[in-house]
């Protein structure tokens, strides 16, 4: 029994290279049939790939529906491995370019920011706040951490999805100070 195990193993490992065999085996007595065969295995091969993008819209979709969400929390909502989940966000974060939407690697985890949480941010930097007055203004966002206002801060300039500020931040605590 154990037998039959590791061999059905090494055809579920191998099963390209076998089909690949047999196709050609096929094509020296009735090249018709592997025609059809290319064929059907060509459309069962693509058909494989419908629920990862049906999985990858579902994601997008559940994302957007909070301001920041954690890995972590998708793999619970999800009930899929950790794993799974925070290799699907690196795939989303390395197309992310013109995104309204953001997501950082910070901690060892991925974290994904909706469009308003990077409107926001971007505002409030842009009328010259310090990083904790950015973190103060952005509670209502579940922004926590100023590590987190660095993160976003290092990626959108990575990125080039944030100008010069208008206003510096000495300037802007000029103003408070003599207002």
């Amino acid at each position: 029994m154990k037998k039959w195990k590791v061999i059905l193993k090494t055809i579920g490992r191998k099963w390209f290279l076998f089909l690949i065999v047999i196709i050609i085996i096929v094509a020296i007595y009735n090249p018709i049939a592997a025609i059809w065969m290319t064929g059907i295995t060509l459309v069962l091969f693509l058909l494989s790939y419908v629920p990862r993008l049906f999985f990858n819209n579902k994601l997008r979709n559940f994302m957007k529906k909070f301001y920041k969400i954690e890995d972590e929390l998708i793999a619970r909502k999800f009930k899929k491995p950790l794993q799974k989940i925070q290799d699907e966000m690196f795939e989303l974060s390395q197309k992310q370019e013109k995104k309204n939407w953001l997501i950082i690697f910070l901690n060892k985890q991925y974290i994904f920011y909706h469009q308003e949480t990077i409107e926001a941010y971007r505002k409030f930097y842009n009328k010259g706040y310090s990083e904790k007055e950015i973190l103060d203004n952005l509670n209502d966002y579940k922004i926590s951490t100023r590590a987190e206002i660095k993160a976003i801060k290092e990626y959108l300039v990575k990125l080039d999805r944030i100008s010069e500020r208008e206003i510096s931040v000495k300037e802007h605590r000029e103003k408070q100070r003599f207002a």
